[in-house]
């Protein structure tokens, strides 16, 4: 079989138009970029507001092997899927992040016969979204230290200075640094630090405004440090806002790309849902709400993170409620929750599937808490044998969820027909959908539910002076936000060796922070980390570009 690069590029895409006219979207609706990407124009998205919405779709999954498990993949074939059975479904997926396409992890476009398309652009600048972040955040932090440097009017203490330089780049050792060496003129020596842009609150914010206005007063909300009497500065204050909106007045636009199989897809904002809330933009998915009868999007990782954070932060902010969650499970995956190396995942190991069917049943019983129409949707690779599916389809029937074998990275949509009907006829059925948690209750609290529910701890246990800074928090009003749990994505627990389903654990959380404007309180679990690093043999070192393409972006 080809690899995915090589499918990518043989693709016979169609000009960019015609997949929006398939939608219902007009030429002056887009703005171009190239033959094979555009943005969806701000009137567009205002016209189509009153138009009905279709169903919404998002796909989850169990806790994943470090190789990942092609949720993506699944959310591709699944749109696809739709089409071959009749139905109009328009994707709704988030931007790959240069820290993975470059670390650990390669590209993230989705795979074999169930990719979006340009792959090389989608992955590596695409529209530029990524930049435009990394520019208003840092705009943000350079207006900070100039205020001070200039004789500081606002009276801020460098040491409470809490917003962080962002890079889109896995570069560990621009977490802590010192900035301000030099010359007096080259500004007032502090403590500073960077943060992957995917995990920054411009792109949370981003993700979550419904406009322009919206994006505008968020970014004013945002919280950048104290004074010396211990008062809170925002961002409003250094009459910042203006200037980072403009910086990000295109970036707010959904990009508008396609799959293998012509398949609408708007790609746009791409939160880490490990360390942050890990779903696309809410107006790239209402867009699909209303452009398609189906709209399909993910939520990253698994139920523990993406799809806790996308039903308590995104649906809360944006009204929204899903008709049908699809959970992906793999057989390797289950092998590796059972204790099966990474490198022996490939072979037959019936056994180690059913000690790690537990995972599967933890993230049946965390969707089932909150949203009743489920489907687990088993995504399958070439070493999967009949016996181990057979333990994954009896685990379902037993828990009482409908299951369906997913071929979608050999077969494209074609492969996705049985779950597309499925999700369909799901989708018809009424939904009991409610949140995990309600406003009122204190931050802790809903640390605490998250913690002990859908995580399984027995109990969660707070660094020194933590807690004083939730209840500062508090006090300044912003004991109602949800939080954003930022852990590990391989195992329930915050420890990454531990799998399956743990038990009798607590969870630790080293440190909070108020992100204002997005809304939330960003909780730091375990040793999580908000700059990723590069492992000894990156990804990036398999990229090159050979007679003008590109390869090993997978």
């Amino acid at each position: 079989m080809l690899k995915d690069i090589e499918i990518s590029q043989s693709a016979k895409m169609k000009p960019i138009e015609e997949i929006g006219a398939m939608v219902g979207l007009k030429k002056d609706d887009l703005e171009f970029y190239g033959k094979y990407k555009a943005k969806i124009s701000q009137e567009a998205y205002r016209r189509l507001k009153e138009k009905e919405d279709g169903k919404l779709v998002v796909v989850t999954a169990i806790n994943p092997t470090p190789a990942g498990e092609g949720k993506t993949t699944v959310s591709i074939g699944l749109a696809q899927g739709f089409y071959k059975i009749g139905e109009k479904a328009v994707l709704a997926l988030r931007e790959p992040s240069l820290g993975p396409v470059f670390g650990i992890k390669g590209g993230a476009a989705g795979g074999g016969y169930s990719q979006v398309v340009p792959m090389e652009d989608i992955n590596l600048h695409f529209t530029g979204d990524m930049h435009a972040i990394t520019s208003a955040n840092n705009l943000l932090c350079a207006l900070v230290d100039s205020h001070i440097h200039n004789g500081n009017e606002l009276n801020i203490n460098p040491k409470t200075i809490v917003i962080k330089r962002c890079l889109d780049i896995n570069d560990r050792a621009l977490r802590n640094i010192i900035i301000g060496l030099g010359k007096p003129v080259d500004g007032v020596v502090r403590q500073d630090g960077f943060i992957i842009t995917v995990a920054s609150e411009i792109m949370a914010i981003m993700c979550l405004a419904e406009d322009l206005e919206d994006l505008k007063r968020r970014f004013g909300e945002i919280l950048v440090g104290y004074t010396f009497s211990k008062e809170p500065v925002y961002a409003k204050d250094l009459k910042a806002q203006g200037a980072m909106t403009a910086l990000m007045k295109d970036a707010l636009n959904p990009n508008l790309v396609q799959t293998l199989e012509n398949t609408p897809a708007l790609i746009h904002g791409g939160p880490f849902a490990n360390i942050a809330h890990g779903c696309n933009s809410v107006k790239a998915t209402k867009l699909a709400l209303k452009l398609g009868d189906y709209a399909v999007t993910e939520a990253g990782f698994g139920s523990d993170l993406g799809l806790e954070k996308f039903l308590d932060i995104k649906c809360r902010y944006a009204n929204l409620k899903p008709n049908c969650v699809v959970l992906v499970a793999t057989i390797r995956a289950l092998k590796y929750n059972g204790g099966v190396l990474k490198q022996d995942l490939a072979k037959e190991n019936k056994e180690a599937v059913l000690n790690g069917i537990c995972n599967l049943k933890k993230h049946i019983e965390n969707v089932k808490r909150q949203c009743t129409n489920l489907v687990v949707a088993l995504n399958m690779f070439e070493t999967d044998t009949e016996e181990e599916i057979e333990v994954v389809r009896r685990c379902c029937e037993e828990e009482g969820v409908l299951f369906v074998c997913a071929d979608v990275y050999k077969k494209g949509g074609e492969g996705a027909v049985e779950l597309a009907k499925t999700v369909r006829a799901v989708c018809e059925n009424e939904v009991d959908f409610r949140y995990l948690y309600e406003d009122e209750l204190s931050l802790k609290e809903k640390i605490k539910k998250i913690a002990t529910l859908v995580y399984g701890a027995d109990d969660v246990v707070y660094a020194d002076k933590v807690s004083d800074k939730i209840l500062e928090f508090e006090k300044m009003g912003f004991k109602n936000l949800p939080v954003c749990i930022a852990k590990t994505q391989y195992s329930l627990s915050t420890d990454p060796k531990k799998l399956g389903r743990p038990t009798g654990f607590v969870v630790n959380v080293s440190d909070v922070s108020l992100s204002a404007g997005a809304g939330f309180l960003v909780v730091l679990t375990g040793n999580i980390m908000t700059m990723p690093g590069l492992s000894k043999t990156p990804a990036a070192n398999f990229v090159d570009v050979v007679d003008g393409k590109i390869e090993g972006l997978f």
